[in-house]
């Protein structure tokens, strides 16, 4: 799984035990400019229709180096020539499906507020073109059987679950008919389907998890509270969680790392706040420990970064960035001499802000740091 391991990937660790690596980052949600610049690439490959893989490659050499890499998607896919809308009812190309495989992903959550978007009808186009472009997938279902199965991966030899769950959907209720079509946040519930989980043979869970507030840094009380009841009254290994389109800290609870919010890791708000722009990878080394797993965790830093908009009166410098592409920031640092002072300003203001939010539940004490330092 999750392409080529290199140093830090699973096996065996120095003393013995089994070890493999994890990596997860935040929203994939694709708005019109993203579209735009998916096609505005494909043509400059002399190709027809849309391809987002230039798009998020800056990022592949991270994912595809992790023995298991999980996205978020958390739109509803539509037909490859479209049409394709943006919020509030998402409906986004199926090609960002094959974008997200060609750069290393293994499995993606699908349990969003944006799940029902386009009822049972989207639900299953999205989990079909998942399926299609090799993308594994849970939070969501087409029938009662594929959701009552739990996703579980083989890992460098070891069995992973992954769950997927979310707080709600933009007013829309589950449809009664079929209770089965998309995971709702609830302590019970989760609880639950790790049992379920645990009964089918998983050796390590995973909790990918939909909440909190939009463009709030800081997690919400129901956050902390119900990742708290995680921690202490499951056996889930790992919480990585979605939603609020901004990066929010990593805590560890009771030996359990929650990391509340990875941001956005592709997106392209109609006003983007900065913020909005930011995103991290969550690297998570899992080494067994006689019965129980011990988990070290770290972070890459991402930004999409945003061409100037197009004004006759005002036009852009000529080295200004002219494309949305997604950057690993302490990479694109080290290796400066094509930045412009204003890029390379950019960066380190999204690196530095990253590392504040990301340390600011006393994180550092737990060995919370980035994967790569930035040089100097």
């Amino acid at each position: 799984m999750g392409g080529d391991a290199g140093a830090d990937g699973g096996g065996q660790d120095k003393g013995g035990g089994t070890t493999f690596t994890v990596a997860a980052a935040g929203d994939i949600l694709i708005h019109p400019p993203l579209i735009e610049q998916a096609r505005k690439d494909a043509k400059a490959e002399g190709k027809q229709g849309l391809d987002f893989y230039r798009l998020m490659a800056g990022v592949k050499p991270v994912i595809s180096r992790a023995d298991l890499a999980i996205c978020h998607f958390e739109p509803v896919v539509g037909k490859p020539n479209g049409p394709f809308r943006s919020f509030p009812d998402f409906l986004v190309p199926p090609q960002i499906t094959t974008a997200a495989k060609q750069i290393g992903y293994d499995t993606c959550s699908t349990a969003s507020n944006h799940t029902l978007d386009h009822g049972k009808a989207g639900v299953k186009r999205t989990l079909d073109a998942l399926d299609k472009a090799g993308l594994k997938h849970t939070g969501s279902a087409r029938t009662q059987a594929e959701a009552d199965k739990p996703l579980i991966m083989d890992v460098k030899g070891v069995k992973v679950a992954q769950l997927s769950y979310a707080f709600g959907f933009n007013g829309r209720e589950v449809p009664k008919a079929t209770p089965w079509i998309v995971n709702q946040n609830d302590f019970a519930r989760i609880k639950d389907a790790e049992k379920r989980a645990r009964a089918a043979g998983a050796e390590v869970v995973i909790l990918s998890i939909h909440w909190g507030r939009e463009h709030h840094p800081e997690p919400s009380s129901g956050q902390i509270k119900l990742a708290r009841r995680i921690a202490r009254e499951t056996g889930i290994n790992l919480v990585i969680g979605h939603h609020a389109h901004v990066v929010q800290p990593m805590e560890k609870i009771n030996g359990t790392w929650i990391a509340y919010g990875l941001g956005n890791q592709v997106a392209r708000h109609e006003v983007p706040s900065g913020l909005t722009e930011e995103g991290i990878i969550g690297w998570f080394e899992f080494h067994r420990s006689g019965k129980s797993w011990d988990v070290r965790a770290r972070y890459v830093p991402t930004l999409v970064s945003i061409p100037p908009e197009s004004d006759p009166a005002n036009p852009a410098p000529e080295d200004a960035v002219k494309d949305h592409r997604l950057i690993d920031v302490a990479e694109a640092l080290r290796d400066d001499k094509n930045l412009t002072a204003e890029e390379r300003a950019r960066y380190r203001l999204a690196f530095e802000r990253t590392q504040g939010t990301m340390l600011n539940r006393g994180a550092a004490q737990d060995g919370l740091e980035p994967l790569e330092s930035l040089p100097g």
